[in-house]
């Protein structure tokens, strides 16, 4: 095979002196139709905006179509949605739906005690203080406590009995509790229907299917809650502290780079090495000690998950974890050790170049406000369209034979028909928000659009930020003399150049990766939903398919990003530069699989080691065992929620400074495998790699053979 047969090498260009700037546009069609698709998007979002009412996302909504709690309504004061008969209620998804077949009100509060219809008339020659109580729950302007009973029950102008609930979701939920393992509501087993026949508590709990779930999940969710309310500040000094250490540790590498990485890699082993021996003196502590012998299994799954820590089994499955991950990364640098030193050679040329353009630094602050920005849009866009309905009106008949059951009424003629006359006690009340018209009819396809246009967005905000950060480093590299040579604020002509020649690229290699990523969601929806299937071969086949669509995105991810560096420093169309790039990378397969992924691994264990040195320090900080800050550290139901926080928190932000570090040397890799095919290092051709790059990756590699890789 001749040495270039995968692509041809560059030919010497006495001219070349690193990033075109005599540009043209590129992919101007993609341009055209990407500028055309945000008008589209802007105008989807306007109309979302015009039909939409978020209110009916935060406001209950009662039988005639009102909201609960909205200000300048007669329902002002009135925040909580009553079902009359909740047993007609299958579970609590129809109710947080809108959709049980009972009539629904906006009450002030919550009934608190058991009562019926049939029990308050009868008292009420002797007690009217009980009417005015239960008047608060039926219909408005209903004040005739001798209405026969079954005349208030066929017209539902009040329930026919009420019991004590509590506000869950704005919404009335029987109050379960279990005494001594016994379901009970306000502490009686049984209750009165209001129909003559007394029912046991757990027909509610049949009736709310599932209801004690939510409402534990509802503790849980107050609990999280407060923790974030008491913790936040110190969440974000945590966070905070993560910035300075990985802005220090950048600023260090600039000097140190080989010895601040080796620290890095002994730290973060002995670091594993010091959470095995915790492990085992946990596992040997609790020997002995009654319960610490359960399995897993035997106690089930438990909210407080310090129970698990009181477990010898759980402290010697971390153990061995450890030691697994301990035994991977020693066996890995004892067979990369050679790799590594040059891994660290990129790092230390990456870190000269990061010293010359440290705006780029900050560069990932844009990025991020420009995702924020698609985020909130692309959310408060799903909600308006989501809350775009008109309100549908349904047919509510007690009689389950009405064949008018169900039907759409309109709530202003319907006292005009025969319905009320066929079907007794028939009514027309509010069932949910919906519509007929042809925008209606699409509103599926619309949030279809929302999320695809926005996927296409953040993948162009990525895509802007790669090519402008690598245009930058570029400029660094093909500088004969450094510094000297390279140009006045290379960020922001790099940035410029991106915006003005290549959106029309940058939108086409987003484009393919959005649809790719599309097809990866609507997978997971149908996994989703096929989940209960019993068919084997769907469940494999998507299987397959989901696994496919990962590996493409992740091929896709990474062709596109040496795409932008060739786009950056060559300025041709996206599919050239894609061609060019893979190429290249294929020439030089070695280089790209060894180097340019055990520079990866290194930055990873720099950013696990941020994040696992703040996450110690929280955890200390949490649990009070910092004697110093013992006083000023919040008690807390879960320690773990404001840890957790800072962990992942940590790790995001140190991810956000090293990805700027990632791009410089992938920028600088392929800037040096270009530098190789172009140039021979003869006075007619010089390198323009710097000295300590080129003593260290290019003294042995002066021939176009030895080049390969």
């Amino acid at each position: 095979m001749a040495p270039y047969a995968l692509g041809e090498p560059r030919k010497f260009d006495p001219k070349f002196r690193g990033p075109i700037h005599n540009r043209h546009c590129t992919d101007v069609l993609c341009c055209v139709i990407f500028i055309v698709v945000i008008l589209g998007y802007i105008a989807l979002g306007i109309v979302a905006w015009v039909h939409g009412d978020p209110r009916k996302v935060v406001y209950p909504t009662d039988s005639h179509g009102q909201f609960c709690g909205q200000k300048d309504t007669p329902n002002e004061n009135r925040t909580i949605l009553f079902y009359f008969n909740i047993l007609k209620c299958a579970s609590p998804i129809v109710l947080i739906n809108l959709q049980c077949p009972t009539t629904q009100l906006c009450v002030s509060k919550c009934p608190d005690r058991f009562a019926t219809y049939i029990d308050m008339q009868a008292s009420y020659r002797y007690k009217p203080d009980q009417w005015n109580y239960y008047r608060q729950f039926c219909k408005p302007g209903f004040n005739n406590p001798w209405k026969s009973v079954v005349q208030v029950i066929r017209d539902e102008d009040c329930p026919s009995m009420i019991i004590p609930s509590r506000p869950f979701l704005k919404r009335c939920f029987p109050d379960f509790s279990t005494k001594n393992g016994i379901l009970t509501v306000a502490n009686q087993t049984t209750f009165k229907d209001g129909r003559g026949k007394t029912r046991n508590v757990t027909d509610l709990r049949e009736a709310a299917n599932g209801i004690n779930n939510v409402l534990d999940a509802r503790s849980i969710g107050m609990k999280i809650f407060e923790d974030y309310a008491s913790s936040w500040h110190w969440i974000l000094i945590g966070l905070f502290i993560a910035m300075v250490v990985s802005l220090l540790f950048l600023v260090l590498l600039r000097f140190t780079a080989g010895v601040l990485f080796w620290i890095f890699i002994f730290g973060v082993i002995g670091m594993i090495g010091y959470g095995i021996w915790h492990c085992y003196w946990e596992y040997d502590h609790l020997r002995g000690i009654p319960g610490s012998d359960l399995t897993i299994y035997d106690i089930g799954f438990q909210t407080d998950f310090r129970v698990y820590l009181q477990l010898r089994q759980t402290w010697l499955a971390f153990m061995i974890i450890l030691c697994i991950v301990e035994v991977i990364i020693i066996l890995m640098l004892i067979f990369l050790r050679n790799r590594i030193r040059i891994a660290i050679a990129l790092l230390k040329e990456g870190s000269r170049a990061v010293g010359y353009i440290t705006s780029a630094l900050f560069y990932p602050i844009i990025t991020f406000i420009l995702i924020a920005i698609c985020i909130s849009y692309w959310a408060v866009t799903a909600v308006f369209l989501a809350t775009s309905g008109e309100p549908v009106y349904k047919v509510m008949a007690n009689q389950t034979l009405c064949k008018y059951a169900n039907l759409t009424c309109d709530p202003e003629t319907f006292n005009t028909t025969n319905v009320t006359k066929l079907c007794s006690g028939a009514q027309c009340t509010f069932a949910f928000y919906g519509g007929e018209s042809l925008y209606h009819r699409y509103i599926f396809i619309f949030q279809l659009a929302n999320a695809f246009v926005f996927l296409w967005l953040v993948n162009f905000a990525i895509a802007l930020g790669q090519c402008t950060l690598a245009g930058a480093f570029a400029s660094y590299y093909w500088a004969f003399r450094k510094p000297a040579d390279i140009p006045p604020w290379p960020l922001f002509s790099s940035f410029g150049r991106a915006i003005r020649y290549h959106t029309g690229s940058l939108a086409f290699g987003s484009l393919i990766l959005a649809i790719v990523q599309l097809i990866r969601i609507i997978l997971e929806y149908l996994d989703h939903k096929l989940k209960g299937t019993q068919n084997s071969f769907t469940r494999f086949l998507l299987c397959c398919l989901k696994c496919c669509f990962w590996c493409l995105e992740k091929f896709l991810k990474f062709i596109n990003r040496n795409a932008y560096i060739m786009i950056a420093i060559y300025g041709k169309n996206f599919c050239a530069s894609a061609k060019e790039a893979f190429f290249l990378l294929m020439r030089n397969v070695v280089r790209v699989a060894v180097l340019d992924k055990v520079t990866d691994f290194l930055l990873f264990l720099g950013k696990i080691l941020v994040a696992g040195g703040v996450g110690v320090l929280a955890f200390f900080f949490f649990t009070h065992r910092i004697q110093v800050f013992t006083q000023e550290a919040p008690t807390l139901n879960y320690y773990w929620v404001p840890l957790l926080t800072v962990i992942i928190g940590s790790y995001l932000v140190a991810h956000g400074f090293f990805s700027v570090y990632a791009m410089c040397v992938d920028t600088l890799f392929l800037c040096f495998c270009e530098d190789l095919e172009r140039n021979d290092g003869s006075t007619a051709k010089p390198y323009f790699m710097s000295a300590s790059l080129h003593r260290i990756l290019g003294k042995k590699e002066l021939s176009p053979k030895k080049a390969l890789g």
